[in-house]
């Protein structure tokens, strides 16, 4: 039976101070009981001689320091896990919370993982179709790798991260797929539009979710990505299944490190976020990918709405260093009415050329991606002029750009929300497109892809 201590000191916001301790050990899971036998959960932030400093994961309304004991469980937080969680709604720490029965666990992990031996991880290379042609045909995702989607206020990224989640696959393998979706701080309306899609489409079968409201304590915006990663590792390692990891919104997740930090009375960083913010992205961001001997992989899309739409914040900034690449939501575009916002030009996937190709997508793939990067580039140039200087002003081939612009906008990039393509449509499409190009123009397609699909 753990020791009992009644010498609780002070309270203060969401901390507590605990004196005369023995052996209690930093981030070790304590439990409070309060006089009329309600108890509530805890974690030692701070070890000082006999001093622990813990936090309260609910709140600290009627502690009364006479008569409230505190107990330390001798263990860190942990996540039971099992293949019965697909298909299942938790809280933030891991309770369910879809009315079905508790998780019988298989095993039980620390949720805050072992870092992945950089040497026993795989490259990765196989190419994951989401259904939307400015993902799979312009910054490709890769099995394994870390793809944030950069968005701002009030943009539809719950919309896109509910397709992805609905579409992703592995194409030519009957592999196991699943998804592992994890929320923090968002609104109980926004929890239920990604309950209901997933439940509609009947996705929510291959998929895990965590989900932290906007009301929850922020201590457990901490623990909630954790949690889905933990689930994650479990069922790729373990399990051999692929697993997508869609956590959102980063940026709610990153205002609890704050707030916590605050508490504590650390010295603040940029922005007065704590210094080892980066240190603690990474920590989550890195447990993605595919390792030596495992035949499962974890692929990452962390979502965050950008501060002021300003991607220099410290937010954006530090998941772009850790990242491989970032798919950036245009407000521009939004208002244009093109569903998803996606603007292709500042997005990009370090390891798209890994995924694309003869045996992944296409032979013609990487020519036709660069070209539509290169006239779409080119015709927002000529749009840009045509504003300044009047459309008198274009050349016949700026004019054809700049159509080629509005095209591209409308019908490649602009798919809704329920319109899933597959990769050869995505390529097709793109011919068509840059098919209103005079065939001269197109100078970075090889001849033989041209003569295939050009005009087709």
């Amino acid at each position: 039976m753990p020791k009992e201590y009644r010498t609780i000191q002070e309270v203060a916001g969401p901390l507590m101070m605990v004196k005369g301790v023995e052996n209690v050990t930093y981030d070790e899971l304590g439990e409070i009981e309060l006089a009329n036998g309600e108890t509530r959960r805890c974690r030692v932030l701070e070890i000082n001689g006999d001093t622990a400093m813990v936090q309260l994961f609910e709140s600290s309304t009627g502690i009364n320091l006479e008569s409230s004991k505190v107990r330390f469980l001798g263990r860190t937080m942990e996540l039971g896990v099992s293949e019965d969680m697909l298909g299942r709604v938790f809280d933030g720490l891991g309770r369910p919370i879809d009315g079905g029965p508790e998780i019988l666990p298989e095993a039980r992990r620390d949720i805050n993982g072992l870092p992945m031996n950089p040497a026993a991880r795989s490259y990765p290379q196989e190419f994951i179709q989401t259904g939307i042609s400015a993902i799979d045909g312009l910054n490709t995702l890769v099995r394994g790798q870390k793809l944030p989607i950069f968005s701002a206020s009030g943009l539809p990224h719950a919309n896109l991260a509910a397709q992805i989640a609905r579409q992703a696959k592995v194409r030519g393998t009957s592999e196991p797929f699943a998804v592992v979706f994890a929320a923090m701080g968002i609104t109980f309306e926004e929890s239920n539009f990604f309950v209901q899609s997933f439940k509609d489409t009947g996705a929510i079968d291959r998929t895990v979710m965590f989900v932290n409201l906007a009301n929850d304590p922020a201590v457990e915006r901490i623990s909630t990505p954790r949690m889905a990663l933990t689930a994650a590792e479990y069922l790729a390692f373990d399990k051999d299944m692929h697993v997508l990891v869609i956590l959102t919104d980063i940026t709610n997740y990153a205002d609890a490190l704050r707030e916590i930090s605050a508490a504590r009375k650390e010295v603040p960083g940029r922005r007065g976020y704590p210094g080892y913010m980066y240190t603690d992205l990474a920590s989550m961001y890195e447990r993605a990918g595919r390792q030596k001997g495992k035949k499962g992989s974890i692929t990452m899309i962390p979502i965050l709405t950008m501060p002021e739409d300003d991607k220099t914040h410290p937010i954006p900034d530090l998941t772009g260093y850790i990242t491989e690449g970032q798919i950036i939501l245009s407000r521009d575009l939004y208002r244009k009415g093109v569903t998803p916002p996606i603007d292709v030009l500042p997005s990009l996937s370090r390891l798209k050329d890994k995924g694309i190709g003869e045996g992944k997508t296409r032979a013609d793939h990487s020519n036709t991606l660069n070209q539509l990067f290169a006239a779409y580039a080119r015709g927002k140039e000529a749009k840009e002029l045509m504003v300044v200087l009047g459309e008198a002003a274009l050349t016949d081939i700026d004019k054809i750009y700049a159509q080629f612009a509005d095209a591209f906008e409308q019908e490649y990039v602009s798919q809704g929300y329920d319109t899933d393509r597959d990769i050869e449509e995505t390529l097709n499409i793109g011919w068509k497109l840059l098919s209103m190009l005079p065939r001269a123009e197109l100078k970075r397609i090889d001849d033989k892809y041209l003569d295939m699909y050009y005009g087709k």
